[in-house]
């Protein structure tokens, strides 16, 4: 199975900026939302279907349909070792949106938020199930309950209560923004939901660079990065 990481924080917290350090030859980008990087970067691009229906080339892939995005995650090239799946919490959001004006009664109002659950749960799943060498980062807004606990932002209860979707990883860090600097915490401070494996981290705040965290990962688990010749 792969290693897949979440990267949980609120918008502005600099979670798709960490992303500029990436080698866009070896890694993937897919939004859920489509919105320009916050980076220059020319070798980023976007896959587009042309009229003849023949998908032009790009490492950006934009989608909030679940099977999609599960059947790129099956499909990935060899190549390809760091996948991004950026403002995952629309594809939750996005869906309830597209409905939000049916007038549901019963059990329709229950299937429906299953409905959302489960497009989350697969994607997370097939993501957990691809290659070993696979790196996947999973971003996504947090919530905070009544209790003061801040946790990956769902739609309904049954991802907090019945599933907990941070429990399908081992690894989860928290982008914050302290006196102006951008940085990921990398341990559990008793009301979130960061966790990573012991001596990974010894810092409990690291700069917001995705490809450092890349690149910890991969000497933790002896997995070799990608080259950078593809």
């Amino acid at each position: 199975m792969s290693i897949t990481t979440f990267v949980l924080g609120d918008s502005g917290t600099g979670k798709s900026t960490s992303l500029r350090n990436l080698d866009p030859k070896t890694s993937f980008l897919i939004q859920i939302r489509q919105k320009p990087l916050p980076f220059k970067s020319k070798e980023w691009r976007q896959r587009e279907k042309r009229e003849d229906d023949i998908w032009t080339d790009g490492n950006i892939f934009v989608s909030d349909n679940s099977d999609k995005i599960v059947r790129i995650l099956r499909r990935l090239p060899d190549h390809v070792k760091t996948i991004i799946i950026d403002d995952f919490q629309y594809l939750m959001s996005n869906e309830f949106m597209r409905s939000v004006t049916d007038e549901l009664q019963g059990n329709a109002v229950f299937h429906k938020y299953n409905y959302l659950a489960k497009n989350a749960f697969d994607v997370i799943d097939a993501a957990t199930n691809c290659p070993t060498d696979k790196r996947i980062y999973i971003m996504a807004h947090t919530q905070t309950d009544e209790r003061g606990r801040t946790s990956i932002k769902t739609i309904g209860k049954l991802l907090d209560e019945k599933i907990v979707l941070e429990g399908m990883v081992t690894i989860v860090l928290r982008a914050q923004v302290i006196n102006g600097n951008y940085l990921f915490s990398t341990h559990n401070n008793g009301n979130d939901t960061v966790k990573t494996p012991i001596d990974m981290f010894e810092q409990d705040l690291i700069e917001n660079d995705l490809n450092e965290v890349d690149t910890a990962i991969c000497d933790y688990y002896g997995i070799e990065k990608g080259s950078n010749n593809v």
